[in-house]
């Protein structure tokens, strides 16, 4: 097996140790890698698995998990730069995901549609991203959603309802194309 250059082992130390530093208030599991600056608001649960890797060095990835909440990354998963992940009660993104640049995810819509009651925040739902999920960039993800494992949701689509396992989804809202 050929040995891997000097600037790339310096590189990956570097990006464990960032991961050490930028996500002190989490849970982290070994080998959690970051490239850049995220924005952390962690006044729950953060908890990062096993060789989890992270970018942010083009735009901030934001992780935001509130009082009492809880936010899942599970191992081996992938977060690109720009992604927006908010948890007031709970986000679990199963292992082996990989998350496309710009996506965004939020279990709570923060506010009603009544204009009488824009102030208020409705209740929130949880969102489960199941086992080697993909999705592409630009996706949002709303309240109440679970992927199922091994499915794809196109770039640029919204998430509204819950898509079975194996699918290949998209749109606006997001539909199954087809099965995997």
């Amino acid at each position: 097996m050929p040995s891997r250059p000097l600037t790339d082992i310096v590189s990956d130390i570097l990006a464990v140790l960032r991961a050490r530093w930028y996500l002190r208030s989490a849970t982290l599991g070994p080998r959690v890698r970051l490239w850049g600056r995220p924005a952390i608001s962690n006044y729950g649960q953060l908890i990062i698995g096993e060789r989890a890797r992270l970018v942010s060095t083009i735009v901030p990835l934001e992780l935001a998990v509130a009082h009492g909440a809880r936010l899942e990354i599970g191992q081996g998963t992938f977060i690109n730069y720009g992604c927006s992940i908010a948890a007031t009660e709970l986000v679990r993104i199963g292992p082996r995901c990989n998350i496309g640049t710009y996506a965004m995810i939020m279990d709570n819509d923060f506010h009603r549609l009544e204009p009488e009651r824009r102030q208020e925040r409705p209740p929130s739902a949880p969102i489960i991203l199941e086992e080697n999920v993909w999705l592409g960039g630009r996706v949002t993800v709303l309240s109440g959603v679970t992927i199922g494992a091994g499915s794809v949701i196109g770039a640029g689509s919204v998430v509204t309802k819950s898509i079975p396992p194996r699918s290949l989804a998209a749109g606006v809202p997001a539909r199954v194309i087809r099965q995997l």
